[in-house]
């Protein structure tokens, strides 16, 4: 999830997944996901450590996303087929610069994780980022170079999560990263109608 989101803030795109024969794990150990990137993605590795959850694709939201780069980056990162992010600030957002909470100036265009996480290029290609034409969180938007990007043509940051083309790039991609298997990358163009980790 994103910042202030706890787990269930996905629980729409983990039901859908879930219907459609993909478990799905969740990391309720995020709480409201205030803590900083990569202690954030040492509690994603420490749940998949214990659930023993190997070849998954990361479905994640906002900050979320960035977790799941730190992830697949990290020493697990063998275990992700690939990650379907929204709305992610894979750039940073420069309004966070300016938010009075810590937790949210984490997400900056200055913070050096961020910038860090942006200059590791090897998994981009096993990423899907998709997102709003506008996002008011995010105004320098979400595409990630070099990963596979889709605009829906909407407004918003956090309700384009429930928005039925999301819901079909979602479906489309963690099926084409299950099919890809270890090691494969896959291009997911606009839809035409693994194990999921919703974070």
């Amino acid at each position: 999830p994103g910042i202030y989101e706890p787990w269930h803030s996905l629980a729409g795109v983990a039901r859908d997944l879930n219907r459609r024969g993909h478990p799905v794990v969740v990391v309720p150990g995020l709480g409201s996901n205030l803590g900083a990137l990569r202690a954030s993605a040492r509690i994603v590795a420490a749940q998949l450590r214990r659930t023993g959850t190997e070849e998954l694709v990361v479905v994640a939201h906002s900050k979320g996303g960035l977790i799941g780069k730190a992830l697949m980056i990290g020493p697990l990162g063998p275990r992700v087929l690939g990650m379907v992010a929204i709305a992610t600030p894979f750039a940073g957002s420069r309004y966070a610069r300016w938010f009075p909470d810590p937790s949210v100036r984490v997400l900056s265009d200055r913070d050096p994780h961020v910038s860090s996480l942006g200059r590791s290029h090897g998994v981009d290609a096993r990423i899907v980022s998709v997102y709003a034409s506008f996002d008011p969180h995010i105004p320098g938007g979400s595409e990630l170079p070099g990963a596979t990007n889709v605009v829906v043509d909407t407004v918003g940051h956090f309700r384009v999560v429930d928005h039925p083309e999301v819901r079909r790039t979602v479906r489309a991609a963690v099926a084409r990263f299950e099919a890809a298997g270890p090691g494969g990358t896959t291009r997911v163009d606009r839809p035409a109608a693994g194990t999921p980790l919703a974070g």
